[in-house]
């Protein structure tokens, strides 16, 4: 079988892009390789070890190679062509030499916009020759990576003697990162050591929207994954479609609403006037001396697109050198202003943004450019936005349940509120334990603290895709606001998700039994089923009620209901217009 696909080329690739979610474009494709027979040798892993076990190995690399470039200079991928070699391969003696420089060149490709993806699975018996191999292809032009890395052998070993331009983080460090201490530890190890060697790092593998935010809240921009694109033929109408992308995948893994759009750093845009790259450095300077208030200038190209920020102080420091003005006033600004600018379009998070200020240590006294949809908005000093991110914190803080950190009544009716103004469809569920107070009783009020932050892990978990607002509104009582049509279906998995993981708080004896004897305030004894949920959701006529008072009040109804049941239930309320007299939230509730 593997005669035939090697005498045959019978393999075709795929490719799977990397993401550049900072620069919100591709960084290039990863090429993988399938068998196009119809046999076992079809998946690549079966295939791979196949010619590894009969040593033609070189043989079936070198046709996947050369199917791979041929396929991405026919399909004009943008970006870099990341291509798998391993290092047996690499040091097979019957290995031609130039071959992978001889198919770029055919191809049309330039060498620096291929990466050279070195495994690290492989036991390398020969480090020294593997070294000189791999500065080889160096010095041609092609990028280097180390793929999968902390699977392999070498590790550390092999990324300070390979320098590297990227590191390729293996799939078993990201799956679940975001619920595992260690991995979480082990990726801000890696990135730590990446900025020390002026590394790109890679996360591949990335399956879910939790672990995606973990990474960029670490600082890892280049993703790759099947929650971002899986591989493709034709990967064409990805390319198409990604121009919407980073701002889908931004939103998607933002905990932020649509609604609170405060934290968006657009909000603080200040509208200064920008010039253009043809600007010469004297007439500049006037314009700082017309305004003493402005520190600095926006750059723009011919599409009003940013490239540059000029500022005062350096300016003011050239000009005031004996031979400044006589050097540089017939100069174009570009010579003085700072070519690396941050720059964001104005719908990015505050948090997002901090993270790259800090991240990047720019100067406190500086701005950020902002842009939208490309095309220079204005500028935002730094301090501003560091201000206000503090100020929205201890606003957070001051309003938070102190147990779970949740929003609390105060977040709730403004999330209620906002909607309401914006004659925009939503669903409220309100959210109570039963039977908590015997448990609290038995059990002990730590075990009672456990109980509720369960249920609070536990809505976030089921609530996180959907973009939905979760609220603590003190004691056992949660509220969610749901923006989509999914309200039932997502209730419905709380509850499932807390029915069981909640049986781990109890012993062994009183799960068997499904609930346990207490003594009730009367003194008599009675037996108190184990923990459940009672739910009560409401579609509240967004053109009748006209504040948070009567669409708490019509979840606090419809919530009655569905403890009248003694398993957990949801009680879906038809009701959606207030009473008459209004009725006020119930006391538990203690919305203001």
């Amino acid at each position: 079988m593997l005669d035939d696909i090697l005498s045959n080329d019978a393999v075709y690739p795929m490719f799977q892009p990397i993401f550049d979610l900072a620069k919100e474009k591709i960084l290039g494709f990863e090429a993988l390789s399938r068998g196009s027979l119809d046999n076992d040798l079809m998946l690549p892993d079966k295939m791979f070890a196949a010619a590894s076990k009969y040593d033609r190995l070189s043989e079936l690399e070198l046709l996947c190679r050369k199917k791979a470039i041929e396929q991405f200079a026919q399909l004009k991928l943008p970006g870099k062509l990341f291509l798998n070699v391993s290092p047996k391969a690499l040091l097979d003696p019957h290995h031609p030499k130039g071959e992978t420089l001889h198919l770029i060149e055919e191809a049309g490709l330039n060498c620096n916009r291929v990466v050279i993806e070195v495994t690290e699975q492989d036991k390398v018996d020969d480090g020294f020759l593997l070294l000189k191999t791999i500065s080889h292809y160096r010095q041609l032009g092609f990028k280097i990576a180390i793929d999968d890395l902390g699977a392999g052998y070498s590790g550390l070993k092999q990324w300070s003697e390979l320098c590297p331009d990227f590191v390729k983080v293996d799939r078993y460090f990201i799956d679940y990162c975001d619920q595992s201490i260690v991995k979480r530890e082990f990726l801000k190890s890696i990135i730590d050591l990446a900025k020390a060697t002026n590394t790109a790092v890679i996360a591949e593998g990335i399956e879910r929207e939790e672990e995606l935010r973990l990474l960029k809240k670490l600082g890892i921009i280049n993703a790759q994954g099947f929650l971002l694109a899986k591989p493709s033929c034709e990967p064409s109408d990805m390319i198409n479609n990604f121009h919407d992308k980073p701002a889908q995948l931004n939103q998607a893994t933002s905990p932020a609403s649509q609604f609170e759009q405060s934290m968006a750093i657009g909000w603080l845009s200040k509208d200064v006037t920008a010039i253009h790259t043809n600007t010469q450095c004297l007439d500049a300077h006037r314009r700082f001396e017309q305004n003493k208030q402005l520190t600095s200038i926006a750059v723009l190209n011919d599409n009003r697109q940013p490239v540059g920020l000029l500022h005062r102080d350096q300016l003011t420091e050239v000009f005031a050198s004996p031979y400044g003005h006589a050097l540089f006033d017939k100069k174009s600004v570009i010579k003085l202003m700072d070519k690396q600018p941050l720059i964001v379009d104005e719908q990015q998070k505050l948090d997002y943004v901090s993270q790259m200020i800090t991240e990047n240590e720019f100067d406190i006294r500086r701005h950020i450019v902002i842009t939208k949809e490309g095309e220079y908005l204005g500028l935002a000093p730094l301090r501003d936005i560091l201000k206000h991110i503090t100020e929205e914190k201890i606003r957070h803080a001051q309003h938070a349940n102190p147990l779970t950190m949740l929003p609390g009544n105060v977040a709730i009716n403004e999330a209620i509120e906002q909607r309401l103004k914006a004659k925009h469809e939503f669903s409220l569920g309100y959210i109570d334990l039963n039977h908590f107070k015997q448990f609290n009783d038995l059990y002990g009020y730590a075990s009672g603290d456990s109980v509720i932050k369960l249920l609070a892990d536990v809505t976030l978990e089921v609530c996180k895709q959907s973009q939905c607002f979760v609220g603590h509104i003190g004691g056992d009582d949660f509220m969610v606001v749901f923006d989509g049509a999914d309200a039932e279906f997502l209730c419905h998995q709380i509850i499932e998700l807390f029915e069981a993981r909640s049986k781990s708080l109890f012993t062994p004896e009183h799960v068997a039994a499904g609930g346990y004897w207490a003594t009730n305030r009367e003194g008599q004894k009675q037996f108190v089923p184990l923990l459940t949920l009672s739910i009560g959701l409401v579609s509240p006529d967004v053109h009748s009620c006209h504040n948070s008072h009567q669409v708490a009040a019509l979840a606090t109804d419809a919530k009655k209901e569905a403890k009248r049941y003694r398993n957990s239930y949801l009680f879906v309320c038809n009701r959606r217009k207030p009473s008459a007299p209004m009725v006020r939230l119930e006391a538990a509730a203690n919305l203001p």
